[in-house]
């Protein structure tokens, strides 16, 4: 297989933003990535965008799909999938090697397993019928329209479920079939080459820990605070999840004290990457090929290796 990017995956506090730049530095690469929060404005410290990173040896290491919109905008996995062939077209017109990093298991299987990310037209009228209909009358009709249920959230409120009827509808008709053949037409081939990143479980655990640490240290409540005080609802914040959800719950005195703060936070984020860990062991399974960096390497010894693997692939 001629490979055309490279992507670097693992779950957080790992370290693949710097893998992922060494592997940019030595083939002439530019950075893509793939993380559900970095893509707004103002999220610094809490999405640990760390842009000094993409300094290195002195040379700037284009980045992509960073600081792309704010938070009066829902960025959606529509939106990162259309941005990431849009980035992915430019760099591989200029001759650069894309190379996405990044820990949002669904951003990235969307490219690795070729989700059908198509713009659903509105269709106003055969809404605002569905939404004169009680919620278990709508219920009941996803349910008959639908064969298959991805899962039990696309219940939700009655809106939720009236776009599910609304897109199931829409997929089952000529319209959606054409849209499809235009979007297979236009979408650029991705042909990427996959390295997975972890660490031992307990080391993960310890630089959650003093990643966080160091995190409040830099100012991730006043961050949070900050974006509130700008406009932001605590609500807005709390569904961004993880360090903006905690902090604006600690802010609305929902958090009795810093220290509990930091006790729920770090356990929240551990789980977090256990969860991320079991995403990507499932898009193995789903026939994704991974190649794991060995654990017990340090940050240099896995930054050459992925750089071995790069090139054996490259050349291939």
């Amino acid at each position: 297989m001629s490979y055309n990017c490279i992507f670097v995956i693992g779950p957080t506090a790992v370290g693949k933003t710097a893998v992922g730049v060494r592997i940019a530095h030595s083939f002439n690469g530019e950075i893509l990535s793939a993380d559900s929060r970095q893509v707004y404005k103002g999220l610094d410290i809490g999405s640990g965008k760390d842009l000094c990173e993409y300094n290195y040896q002195g040379k700037q290491i284009p980045y992509h799909i960073i600081d792309v919109t704010d938070l009066s905008h829902e960025y959606s996995l529509f939106d990162f999938q259309k941005d990431f062939y849009s980035a992915f077209s430019d760099c591989i017109a200029r001759k650069k090697l894309p190379v996405c990093v990044g820990g949002t298991g669904m951003y990235v299987d969307s490219i690795l397993r070729n989700y059908d990310m198509i713009e659903i037209p509105e269709n106003t009228e055969m809404e605002n019928e569905l939404l004169t209909k009680s919620y278990d009358e709508l219920k009941s009709i996803l349910i008959s329209e639908k064969e298959k249920l991805h899962n039990t959230s696309e219940f939700g409120d009655k809106d939720r479920i009236v776009k599910a009827i609304v897109i199931n509808r829409f997929r089952k008709s000529e319209g959606y079939r054409k849209l499809k053949e235009e979007f297979e037409r236009n979408k650029p081939e991705v042909r990427p080459f996959v390295i997975g990143t972890t660490l031992e479980r307990s080391l993960v655990r310890e630089r959650i820990s003093k990643r966080l640490k160091a995190r409040l240290e830099e100012g991730l409540i006043e961050e949070v605070e900050g974006l509130h005080e700008n406009g932001a609802s605590f609500e807005r914040l709390e569904s961004l999840g993880l360090e903006y959800r905690f902090v604006s719950e600690y802010l609305q005195g929902k958090i009795a004290s810093k220290d509990e703060l930091y006790t729920l936070l770090n356990l929240a984020i551990g789980q977090f990457a256990k969860r991320q860990e079991t995403w990507f062991r499932g898009m193995e399974k789903k026939g994704v090929k991974i190649h794991w960096l060995p654990e017990i390497m340090d940050a240099e010894e896995r930054a050459e290796k992925a750089i071995e693997l790069c090139r054996e692939a490259l050349d291939k």
